[in-house]
């Protein structure tokens, strides 16, 4: 059985590492460099960078602040923000990026997918949706939760699997930063529905959270960020606590 990743994720808006409530009310939080080093050190499994506003403003991703997060990281980055192209992912892979993690892209041209998997392998391209319950369905939203589309949440995760996506992030639009823990229906639907890893985002407010997701869903991570940024929740600790609950994860 792999082992369960703890993963960091910087929300990054003009530079700088944001973060709010349901994808709304972003406050600034600290510099990605800084943040990223922090995290390669202590203890984070993988690291998850997201340009936030690339997509809604119709722009590629920052290059330089992602250079500058990528060397000084020694852990798997995960880049995403803009990419609708096997040039951005070239463009991101260049700049230093493991995985690259595409959304609204993917929704305008599906067949992004599986054009980026033939070129740079499965393991490269990372499905991320932005999800929302509306009227007992979960549905996929684009352009970093603004705009709702007709996609069902599962369906597209089955669709991405099928066409080459070697691994699902599931943001919980619902949840997002309000800690009261992972939307654990949302994710167990994903979890049933495909066979590569599934990583949780959104929800988290402490160690508890991350024990119960483990414990009742089978995604193989769990994602967080408010409550690393801040220092209420410390990794090494996190992990500690959810080894001695019987999660299989990595102790440094």
């Amino acid at each position: 059985m792999l082992a369960k990743r703890i993963i960091p994720c910087l929300d990054v808006r003009d530079g700088r590492v944001v973060k709010g409530k349901n994808f709304t009310s972003l406050k600034d939080v600290d510099d990605p460099v800084k943040l990223a080093s922090f995290y390669s050190e202590c203890g984070a499994d993988e690291l998850v960078f997201y340009d936030i506003t690339a997509s809604a403003e119709g722009r590629k991703l920052f290059s330089d602040v992602l250079r500058r997060v990528a060397a000084n990281v020694f852990i798997p980055l995960t880049v995403g923000g803009g990419i609708s192209s096997l040039e951005d992912f070239d463009r991101v892979l260049k700049c230093g990026a493991d995985k690259v993690s595409v959304n609204s892209g993917a929704i305008s041209d599906p067949s992004l997918i599986s054009r980026a998997a033939k070129k740079y392998g499965d393991q490269c391209v990372v499905l991320s949706m932005d999800v929302k319950l509306v009227d007992g369905r979960y549905v996929v939203y684009s352009r970093g939760g603004r705009d709702k589309t007709d996609l069902d949440a599962v369906e597209w995760a089955k669709f991405g699997q099928a066409n080459g996506a070697g691994e699902i992030v599931v943001n919980s639009i619902d949840t997002d930063g309000m800690k009261g823990g992972f939307d654990l229906p949302m994710l167990a639907a994903v979890c049933d529905a495909v066979t590569i890893p599934v990583v949780a985002s959104g929800g988290a407010g402490g160690i508890e959270d991350f024990i119960t997701l483990f414990k009742s869903v089978n995604v193989d991570a769990g994602l967080g960020a408010s409550i690393f940024h801040y220092g209420q929740t410390d990794i090494k600790e996190l992990k500690k606590c959810l080894n001695n609950a019987g999660v299989n994860i990595r102790i440094c």
